[in-house]
C-alpha cells in the first residue's frame, strides 16, 4: 500500500476498497452516524477524535445501531468499528476520509492540510460541512483534485448526500462516489455548481429560518409549529425537533455563516438560537433544547 511518503505520484482513484477502511474525522452527532452507514458492508470504519469520551460514545452508538441498520441495506454485512486519538493510525490505508468537525473555517483549513499530508496518495478526502464549500479549505492542500464536499444529512433516517466539487476536484472522483456510495445505503446527488447550502439544505434553511422567526416574533411556539408541519406536510417530526437533533450550536454556526454571506437576513432567528445556546440548551446531546424531554 502506498502512503504519504509517495505523494509525488499523480492522483488515481482508490482500488481494493474491500480491504481498506473508511475514516471519519469527528465523533459528534453526524460523525458517528456517517460511520454507522459505512460499517454496513463488512469492512472496517475508523473514527478519529481527540476526545476519548466522544470516541467511546461514538463506538457504542454504532455498535448498538449496526444490526438494525445493516439489515435495512441490501446485501449489508456488519462491519467493524474502531476509534483512535492518533490521526496517523486512523488514516492508515483509508480509501475515503470524511471530515465531520465543527463549522469553523480556520480549523477546517488546518485539518485538510493535515489530511492531505498524511493520507494515502489515492485516498479521497471529503468534507461533511453543511455550509462551507471545500474550495475554501485548500490553503494547505497540495492535491485539491481529490478533495470535495460529501454532505450527509441525518442518517440512517435521512440518507441523501450532496456531492459538490471543490472547483479542482477530478471528475473521476465525483463519478466514482456517485456509483459507490449507494452500496452503503446512502444516496448521492451532485450539486452541479458551487452553492452555499448545497441542494436540500437551501430549502431547509428557508423553512428553518422562517420557523425560528415565527417563534422569535411570538406568533407561534416550537411545539405548535411542529404539530402543524406534521399535519400539513406529513412529516414524522417538525423543524424544531429536527434542530434539536442536529444540535442548536451547529444550527447557530450555520446561520451565522449564511448571515456573513448575506447581511440582509433577519437577526431574530439567530437571537433566538443564541438564547438557547448561551444557556447550554443544545438539544438532544445535552438533554434539552427547544424541548426538554430528552433526559
Amino acid at each position: 500500500m502506498q502512503n504519504a511518503t509517495e505523494k509525488k505520484n499523480p492522483f488515481s482513484l482508490p482500488v481494493n476498497l474491500e480491504n481498506r477502511p473508511v475514516t471519519v474525522i469527528g465523533a459528534g452527532t453526524l460523525g458517528r452516524r456517517i460511520a454507522l452507514m459505512f460499517c454496513t458492508r463488512g469492512g472496517e470504519v475508523r473514527i478519529y477524535d481527540l476526545s476519548e469520551e466522544q470516541r467511546q460514545q461514538a463506538v457504542e452508538f454504532v455498535q448498538q445501531q449496526l444490526p438494525a441498520v445493516t439489515a435495512s441495506v441490501p446485501g449489508g454485512t456488519e462491519g467493524r468499528i474502531f476509534s483512535s486519538g492518533d490521526l496517523t493510525i486512523a488514516l492508515k490505508d483509508a480509501w475515503l476520509i470524511i471530515e465531520a468537525i465543527p463549522e469553523r473555517l480556520d480549523l477546517k483549513k488546518k485539518v485538510f492540510g493535515e489530511l492531505d499530508k498524511l493520507a494515502d496518495f489515492d485516498a479521497i478526502i471529503a468534507s461533511n460541512s453543511s455550509s462551507y464549500p471545500t474550495s475554501q479549505f485548500l490553503d494547505f492542500v497540495e492535491h485539491p483534485e481529490r478533495v470535495l464536499n460529501a454532505h450527509f444529512y441525518m442518517p440512517p433516517t435521512q440518507n441523501a448526500i450532496d456531492i459538490m466539487s471543490s472547483g479542482s476536484t477530478d471528475r473521476g472522483v465525483i463519478d466514482f462516489l456517485l456509483e459507490e456510495l449507494p452500496r452503503y445505503g446512502v444516496f448521492p446527488f451532485e450539486a452541479r455548481k458551487e452553492s452555499t447550502g448545497f441542494i436540500f439544505n437551501r430549502v431547509w434553511a428557508a423553512i428553518k429560518r422562517e420557523s425560528l422567526a415565527l417563534v422569535a416574533q411570538g406568533v407561534s411556539t416550537p411545539s405548535e409549529l411542529d404539530q402543524m408541519c406534521q399535519i400539513n406536510m406529513h412529516t414524522k417530526i417538525g423543524p424544531f425537533r429536527l434542530m434539536d437533533k442536529v444540535g442548536l450550536d451547529v444550527v447557530l454556526d450555520i446561520e451565522n455563516h449564511y448571515a456573513a454571506e448575506n447581511p440582509h437576513l433577519p437577526v431574530g432567528p439567530r437571537q433566538l438560537l443564541h438564547q438557547y445556546v448561551d444557556a447550554g440548551y443544545l438539544g438532544v446531546k445535552t438533554g434539552r433544547g427547544f424541548y426538554n424531554d430528552y433526559l
